[in-house]
């Protein structure tokens, strides 16, 4: 660790630690903040002890971290759902994205867990979807009851995100994009991953 990563860790400047080894200093209040940015403790910078681990504070888990801040963790899906078609047969990825809960609480009522962001790819769901925008995906909305909503699925091997309309053993899947055609489906081929609640387009 350089001094100025020190300095930054700790809350002081550079020429303020650069004093203190130099001088030797071992009675600076600032010891505190210094043991805690190199994870050790004051009685080891101290000569005290011979063991940095002795006494000295753990960091902060990523967890500890969340809670103070009160953010939440979403999915982030490595897959761009095809909005024509994506094939969804490779190992797909998966980060957990902290999210500050009071902005995730005004986009839904549905338990963080239940939630997952992915991509949009194409543009036969233009314009309320255009290519690279991302999607938040409700896994708790599975069961298509309300006619024409968006939902991301997979047929076979093909990941993708319309609009769905079932009547009977007929399944109408729809794009926004007037110039691509209507397709349909059996109920038993579709697998829905979740509906499409929120839609975010990059600056």
């Amino acid at each position: 660790m350089t001094q100025s990563e020190l300095a930054r860790q700790a809350g002081l400047t550079q020429p303020a630690i650069h004093a203190l080894i130099n001088r030797n200093k071992t009675g600076s209040k600032s010891l505190p903040a210094i043991a805690r940015g190199l994870q050790t403790s004051t009685a080891y910078l101290q000569g005290e002890t011979d063991d940095p681990s002795e006494g000295a504070v753990p960091p902060p888990t990523g967890k500890d971290i969340a809670e103070h801040l009160d953010l939440v963790e979403i999915a982030m899906v490595d897959m761009a759902y095809g909005m024509g078609a994506t094939f969804a047969d490779d190992r797909i990825g998966v980060d957990l994205i902290h999210f500050p809960k009071i902005w995730v609480d005004q986009l839904t009522h549905s338990a963080p867990a239940s939630l997952a962001w992915a991509r949009g790819k194409g543009d036969s769901m233009a314009p309320t979807i255009s290519d690279g925008d991302m999607v938040l995906i409700d896994r708790s909305e599975r069961r298509v009851e309300d006619q024409d909503l968006i939902w991301a699925f997979t047929i076979g091997d093909m990941a993708m995100i319309k609009r769905l309309r079932i009547r009977g053993d007929k399944v109408t899947i729809l794009s926004d994009n007037s110039e691509v055609p209507p397709d349909t489906a059996h109920p038993d081929e579709i697998n829905i991953i979740g509906r499409i609640t929120r839609v975010v387009k990059p600056v």
